[in-house]
């Protein structure tokens, strides 16, 4: 390696491994460093291990309905808990192997702890390394208050949970946000006696009073779910009690949900210049991902900003670009982002689209929604649970963002980022064909609600055809 190196990525995970790519194109003058297991949070304790286990609760709970289909002796089927485990670890295993393939940058890989001295100088396992760049991509972790680690094993976060060989037939779960729906809602359908403590009736990271409601109520019908003060444990000979002022019980064992912090402490950011906010965090353009007008680059969960999978590797990718152009003493370029979507794999799915709910009311917008209670081809799956909301702009029905809990949800969200990204109105999207029976005719539904509050665009527009009124047909 040369003296100065031209950038140096602290963080091998899903930010870390997109910058490297970019970084590889462009220089082999370069390091990357990692403290802790190579192989991203994704991959080894995140979205894909945590979805195998929803897979199964899911296949599994689909016998609570085959006595409405005419299909008997279903519910003698029970989970092995530790075979889904096992199957569970075996695939996330093969996951972990190939992210662990792309961070091999050879003598360029290096594990250990790194601190920024400054906007050139990172210190490395006690080496100092000089750079022209350096791309800050360290992730994040589980939120667990200190005193209870006194708990040692019993006490889960999403980093442990999947390397139990079995779980405790009773469980306390912390925190209903994204991570703590899903899991809940799957170990409970597991057979898992599954208590929810949330501070406030919000699940799945809704901000819409009417959608979060529906999800609530379909979570309550499959676990107890308490609100109340902050969750406080207490060792017993049988167990950790649990208690929040207005619920108490013993389990066997406590995930906490509560979130994720991102790994920054000791790194050095104070170094920076910047005004660190109270998370420990510098300014960053989200643009270029630039620290103040340092060549110091941030991505990924790191930032809290957008912690999604999707969003960190948009981030490695702009990181390892702008970390590239600093070195060379060239000017930044400034991307534009993504649609925000988010998408929590409960059941009925959840997902926000586009502009967040408590901007999207500032403007007054026009609502359509769609009860999935009543449609058509939800019904015929029993799967007839959920509400759909699309907010649109007064005037000129430019769509503006949508949240939801609906079955397949995720399928639902995807269409609608993509009409956000294109600026789409109501009209656009309802003169495009919804093939019959779907689920898609829920979202026409809610469009045609709106459309009704908006002029006509022409008296020969397919995008006024209304519906039929009835179910088997819309």
């Amino acid at each position: 390696m040369h003296p100065t190196l031209d950038t140096l990525i602290i963080g091998a995970g899903t930010a870390g491994l997109a910058a490297l790519r970019e970084v590889r194109k462009r220089t082999d003058n370069f390091l990357i460093v990692n403290e802790g297991p190579w192989g991203t949070t994704c991959a080894r304790v995140g979205c894909m291990p945590s979805k195998m286990l929803v897979e199964a609760a899911n296949a599994l709970h689909a016998r609570t309905r085959w006595e409405a289909f005419g299909l008997r002796d279903g519910q003698d089927a029970r989970a092995d808990l530790p075979a889904v485990l096992t199957r569970l670890r075996t695939l996330r295993d093969e996951f972990v192997a190939g992210t662990i393939r792309a961070s091999d940058a050879g003598e360029r890989s290096v594990s250990g702890r790194a601190r920024l001295l400054d906007a050139q100088r990172v210190e490395v396992n006690g080496r100092t390394y000089k750079t022209r760049s350096v791309i800050v991509a360290t992730g994040s972790r589980p939120v667990l208050p200190p005193d209870w680690l006194a708990f040692g094993e019993r006490i889960l976060t999403s980093d442990n949970l999947f390397e139990q060989p079995t779980l405790g037939p009773r469980m306390a779960v912390i925190g209903l946000g994204a991570i703590g729906t899903e899991l809940a809602q799957a170990l409970a359908r597991l057979g898992v006696e599954v208590v929810a403590f949330v501070t406030r009736e919000r699940v799945a990271g809704l901000t819409d009073e009417s959608v979060n409601a529906a999800l609530l109520e379909q979570l309550k019908g499959e676990f107890a779910i308490s609100v109340g003060e902050r969750a406080q444990l207490r060792e017993l000979a049988s167990g950790i009690e649990v208690s929040n002022g207005s619920t108490t019980v013993v389990v066997d064992q406590v995930l906490a949900a509560m979130g994720r912090t991102p790994n920054v402490e000791y790194l050095g950011l104070d170094t920076l210049g910047p005004v660190l906010d109270k998370h420990g965090l510098p300014p960053v353009d989200p643009c270029t991902l630039q620290v103040g007008d340092t060549a110091v680059f941030l991505a990924g969960d790191a930032d809290r900003d957008r912690a999604l999978l999707h969003e960190a590797a948009d981030e490695g990718h702009m990181a390892g670009i702008n970390a590239m152009l600093a070195a060379q003493g060239k000017t930044l370029r400034h991307f534009r982002r993504r649609v925000p979507l988010a998408i929590t794999f409960s059941d009925p799915q959840a997902a926000s689209v586009g502009m967040p709910w408590a901007e999207v009311r500032k403007q007054k917008p026009l609502v359509g929604e769609v009860d999935y209670g009543a449609q058509g081809r939800a019904r015929v799956a029993l799967r007839n649970a959920g509400l759909l909301r699309i907010y649109a702009a007064p005037g000129t029905g430019r769509l503006l963002g949508a949240q939801l809990c609906a079955p397949s949800g995720e399928h639902l969200a995807q269409l609608l980022a993509l009409a956000i990204d294109r600026d789409l109105t109501v009209q656009d999207l309802l003169r495009m064909p919804f093939y019959h029976p779907t689920l898609e005719e829920g979202l026409r539904t809610a469009l045609r609600q709106i459309a009704r509050q908006l002029e006509s665009s022409s008296d020969s527009d397919l995008s006024d055809c209304e519906n039929l009124g009835a179910s088997a047909l819309d």
